[in-house]
C-alpha cells in the first residue's frame, strides 16, 4: 500500500481507534524486547503462574476488550519486527494491566505436521479471547499466568 493510501486510512479511523493503535505498535515493540529476555525474567511480571483469572467480565469492559484487540491485530501486521502470539499476548497484557482488567496469558504446544514440536500462546480476559484464539484448540496448555488487578490498581491476588 502506497503512503497516500495509508494515511487516507489512519485519518479515517476514530480518534479512540487511531489512539489504540498507535498504543499497541508501543506495547508490541516493548514487548519483543522483553521476549529476547530468558523467560525466567520476564515470567513473574506476566502474573500468578499456573492460575487463572475469572471467565466474568462487565459489558463495559467487554468492549473495550474487544476494541483493544482489533487495534492489535491491525497495528501487528505493520511492524518491522515480528510480532507473533507471544509478543501479542504480552502487549495485550500490558495493555489491559494499565487499564485495570485481570486476564490469563496460555502457553501451549503441539506437534506439526513433520513431528516437530512448536509452541503458541493466547490471551484470555473474561470470556473473550483476545490473542491467538484461531490456533489454541491445537496446543496442549502446559503454562499459564493470571494477571489479576486489585480494585485499587494494583497487581493482586485475590480470590474470585
Amino acid at each position: 500500500m502506497n503512503a497516500v493510501k495509508y494515511i487516507r486510512k489512519l485519518s479515517s479511523l476514530d480518534k479512540g481507534m487511531l489512539l489504540l493503535m498507535m498504543e499497541s505498535f508501543l506495547y508490541l515493540a516493548w514487548a519483543r524486547i522483553l521476549v529476547g529476555l530468558p523467560f525466567a525474567k520476564i515470567a513473574p511480571s506476566l502474573g500468578s503462574w499456573m492460575e487463572e483469572t475469572s471467565h466474568a467480565s462487565s459489558m463495559q469492559e467487554t468492549i473495550l476488550i474487544k476494541q483493544i484487540s482489533v487495534a492489535l491485530h491491525r497495528m501487528s501486521r505493520h511492524t518491522l519486527w515480528d510480532s507473533k502470539c507471544l509478543v501479542r499476548a504480552i502487549a495485550v497484557l500490558k495493555m489491559l494491566e494499565r487499564r485495570h482488567i485481570d486476564s490469563t496469558l496460555y502457553l501451549g504446544t503441539a506437534r506439526d505436521a513433520n513431528k516437530a514440536m512448536v509452541a503458541h500462546a493466547w490471551l484470555r480476559s473474561g470470556i473473550f479471547y483476545v490473542t491467538g484464539a484461531e490456533e489454541m484448540r491445537k496446543f496442549t496448555v502446559v503454562g499459564k499466568f493470571a494477571k489479576r488487578i486489585d480494585k485499587a490498581g494494583q497487581e493482586g491476588s485475590y480470590d474470585e
